[in-house]
């Protein structure tokens, strides 16, 4: 197995409502997006949004609960003031902010807000990481 993701996908209430969110921050959904499933295409690999009942049918196991599930999304951005940015722009868009802009323990900066169905998602700044002119990250070696 090659050490890569091809896709993330998020089980959401309603897909329209999520899709609308996300372009609300600025993506663009692709061509073969319709009211059942959303397409985003990242730097690598994709974003899916699919209703929850049918993800975990596709998955085979019960629908999860509420609440937060051991998973967090992270953007990673430039500068500090690039995380305070993001984070307004998820307020506007109809996110819940988590937790507010400021210092982490590790020596950056983060900030996390909750899309309308509750995924985590952490705003960064790692000022130990490079990223590239097409928002690709460099892990120190």
């Amino acid at each position: 197995m090659d050490q890569r993701i091809s896709a993330i996908t998020l089980g959401v209430a309603d897909v329209n409502r999520s899709r609308a969110f996300y372009e609300n921050l600025g993506w663009k959904s692709t061509k073969a997006s319709d009211e059942n499933v959303a397409f985003f295409q990242m730097n690598g690999c994709a974003l899916v949004l699919f209703p929850t009942k049918e993800l975990a049918k596709d998955a085979g196991v019960d629908r999860p609960g509420s609440g937060f599930d051991n998973v967090t999304l992270s953007y990673n951005v430039g500068t500090q003031t690039q995380v305070k940015q993001v984070l307004a722009k998820a307020k506007k868009a109809g996110g819940t902010i988590l937790r507010d802009a400021g210092q982490a323990f590790w020596g950056g900066f983060t900030a996390y807000f909750a899309d309308p169905d509750g995924h985590a998602w952490e705003v960064a700044y790692n000022p130990f990481w490079k990223i590239d002119a097409k928002g690709n990250i460099k892990l120190p070696k």
